[in-house]
């Protein structure tokens, strides 16, 4: 059975990074499509980030582009999301999501495992 272990969240100051990390076990982390999700208290899941097999492809959530960053280690079964240039709008729970088939969709119901979730608070 896969399982999704999300680390690395925290408090941080407007304009500050933190980096997510995302544990793989219960199988081959290089077979599934990988995706970061967020949730606010009161909103959807809004998708962030998406990273294909072999990292040749990423799509992000507009409103995360050019400050997020997604990357992936199959050999530690770790994927990555870098976030610098935080806003408080990007306070929520962060959430890793695994899917077997080939193609990073950006809908939460696409993906078969998910993770427990990391806060991640911004203050202005």
């Amino acid at each position: 059975q896969v399982q999704l272990v999300e680390t690395g969240g925290g408090l941080v100051q407007a304009g500050g990074s933190l980096r997510l990390s995302c544990g793989f076990s219960g199988g081959t982390l290089s077979r599934y499509v990988m995706g970061w999700f967020r949730q606010a208290p009161g909103k959807d899941r809004e998708f962030v980030a998406g990273i294909s097999w072999s990292s040749g492809r990423v799509d992000y959530g507009d409103s995360v582009k050019g400050r997020f960053t997604i990357s992936r280690d199959n050999a530690k079964g770790t994927v990555y999301l870098q976030m610098n240039n935080l806003e408080p709008e990007d306070t929520a729970v962060y959430y890793c999501a695994a899917d077997p088939t080939r193609i990073i969709s950006t809908v939460a119901g696409a993906y078969d495992y998910w993770g427990q979730g990391t806060q991640v608070t911004v203050s202005s």
